[in-house]
C-alpha cells in the first residue's frame, strides 16, 4: 500500500481500521445469506423437504457465526470510536459490566493486530484479520468493487464507498 509514491503506509485510524474490519464481517454475512434466496433445481425432494438433512441447519450456523462476528466487530469499532462499556451496555440492553466480558476479548484481539511487533496471527481468520488491519487501503478497494457489484439501485455511493470514507490520521506534530 503506496501513497502518494513515497513509500509510506497510509496512516488510517485504528477506528477505521475497526470500521474496516466490520465492513468486510457485513460483506461476509451478506454473501452467505444472499446463498440462502435461490432454491437450487435439485435442492429439495418431489415432497418439498431438504433432499441432503442437516445441510441448511450447518449452512444457517454458518450464518448465525458470521452475524456474531458482524455484532463483535460493530462492538470493537464502537470501542475504538471512544464509546465506554457504558454506552456498549445501554445499546445491547446489558450492565457495563456484562458488555465488557461479553466484548473484551474481541477488542483487546484487534489491538493485538494492531501491535507492530506482534507475529502472523494464527488460522485463516486470525491471518485474514491481520492483513485487514495492515493493508487497509487495499481490503477498502476490493470492498469498493464488493459494494458496486451489489449496489441494487443505490445511488449516490460514488466510485469509493469504502474507501473513500476510511479517516486518516492527522499529521504528527514534532515537539
Amino acid at each position: 500500500m503506496i501513497e502518494g509514491g513515497s513509500g509510506a503506509t497510509a496512516p488510517y485510524t485504528d477506528a477505521a481500521r475497526a470500521r474496516l474490519v466490520m465492513a468486510y464481517e457485513a460483506c461476509e454475512l451478506a454473501d452467505l445469506a444472499r446463498a440462502f434466496v435461490p432454491i437450487g433445481e435439485h435442492e429439495l425432494n418431489p415432497d418439498g423437504t431438504n433432499r441432503w438433512p442437516g445441510t441448511v441447519l450447518a449452512d444457517a450456523a454458518r450464518v448465525v457465526g458470521a452475524a456474531q462476528r458482524f455484532f463483535e466487530a460493530a462492538a470493537v469499532f464502537e470501542r475504538m470510536g471512544g464509546a465506554d462499556w457504558q454506552v456498549i451496555g445501554d445499546v445491547v440492553e446489558v450492565s457495563a459490566r456484562t458488555a465488557q466480558v461479553r466484548f473484551a476479548m474481541a477488542e483487546t484481539a484487534f489491538r493485538e493486530l494492531l501491535s507492530p511487533e506482534r507475529g502472523p496471527a494464527a488460522g485463516e481468520a486470525g491471518r485474514l484479520r491481520a492483513y485487514m488491519t495492515r493493508e487497509p487501503l487495499e481490503v477498502a478497494l476490493d470492498l469498493d468493487d464488493w459494494v458496486l457489484r451489489h449496489e441494487d439501485g443505490d445511488s449516490g455511493l460514488g466510485t469509493t464507498p469504502v474507501s473513500g470514507g476510511l479517516v486518516r490520521r492527522g499529521p504528527r506534530r514534532r515537539t
